[in-house]
């Protein structure tokens, strides 16, 4: 309740995935759908602005103000934009809506987040909606793709903070050596750090063609498991995170952290839009649901959004 809207930069879940700890909403745009006039780059092929608002209704409100065309960003794409509200308290009877096997099956979900989620689906079922079961079987090399590339240009955007052309600039030094050294020593924070190095490190020679070329091609794979899904569905439903919310500090290892992004990174690989709602509490803490459309897609995803979230509160 401290504001109406805020923004957010999700290159990986970095919308969603604070969305569904909080118990909000947190869309991800598709890639090109709202300009990124002013965001610091962090991964280009990747990163997304979008709304975190309280509810769906807001989140539609929102989008139809910020999509669209801007001059400012060549990646911004000229599509006209609809009245995202026109979608709101819409049925759901006969849409049909993919359950990927791969997300529920595994290893790390907590059967609690599993559970939320898939007593939302029999809903939806019982509402009139076609479920079908699908398959994304590039699934489980979406992390792996993921930090590559989002390190690779991380590594390239972030090489302009040097403290002569952008950014901030250490007051102590005798050289211009140690004037980049400590400016970027200082600058940057422990896993800024860790991505620039290895993004460095895949795109250096002898281990470009290893992993960042290689990476590009598994990117596409994941691409086409999508494009071919949405040949039968018109929405996919998964949970957000694996998880429940977890305590601060509470995973200090880099790669746990990784991890977390197992539902969420693939969407942006592919540029797909896709929402988190929350969809109810356990042991106190909010559990989250992400619904994912084909490209330019937000319709649907706020139509099925508006009608979760009116049968949560209407139940």
């Amino acid at each position: 309740n401290l504001c109406f809207s805020s923004l957010g930069s999700d290159t990986g879940g970095s919308i969603r995935q604070p969305a569904s700890f909080c118990g909000v909403v947190g869309l991800k745009p598709t890639y090109g759908r709202v300009s990124r006039y002013g965001l610091i780059a962090f991964s280009s092929s990747l990163d997304q602005i979008g709304p975190i608002t309280k509810d769906v209704r807001d989140v539609a409100l929102m989008m139809s103000i910020i999509a669209g065309r801007d001059e400012n960003d060549s990646t911004s794409v000229d599509i006209d934009v609809p009245d995202y509200t026109l979608c709101l308290d819409r049925e759901v009877k006969g849409l049909r809506i993919g359950v990927p096997v791969e997300y529920f099956a595994t290893a790390g979900i907590d059967e609690v987040v599993k559970n939320k989620v898939m007593e939302v689906i029999k809903e939806l079922e019982g509402a009139g909606a076609v479920i079908n079961e699908i398959t994304l079987p590039h699934t489980e090399y979406g992390i792996a793709v993921y930090y590559i590339l989002a390190t690779a240009e991380a590594s390239s955007n972030l090489a302009r903070f040097d403290g002569i052309r952008y950014g901030y600039r250490t007051g102590a030094y005798t050289d211009l050596y140690g004037m980049y050294a400590k400016t970027r020593g200082e600058g940057f924070g422990a896993e800024a750090k860790r991505r620039i190095i290895l993004g460095t490190y895949v795109l250096s020679a002898g281990y470009y063609e290893a992993y960042y070329l290689k990476a590009q091609k598994v990117r596409a794979l994941i691409k086409k498991d999508f494009t071919e899904a949405f040949k039968e569905v018109d929405v996919i439903i998964t949970p957000t995170t694996p998880e429940l919310p977890f305590k601060l500090g509470e995973k200090a290892e880099p790669l746990k952290m990784y991890l977390s992004d197992i539902f969420t990174a693939n969407i942006n690989l592919v540029g797909l839009p896709a929402i988190s709602i929350p969809i109810g509490m356990s042991s106190n803490l909010p559990v989250g649901l992400q619904l994912i459309a084909p490209h330019f897609r937000e319709d649907k995803i706020i139509e099925v959004s508006s009608f979760i979230e009116n049968q949560i509160k209407g139940g």
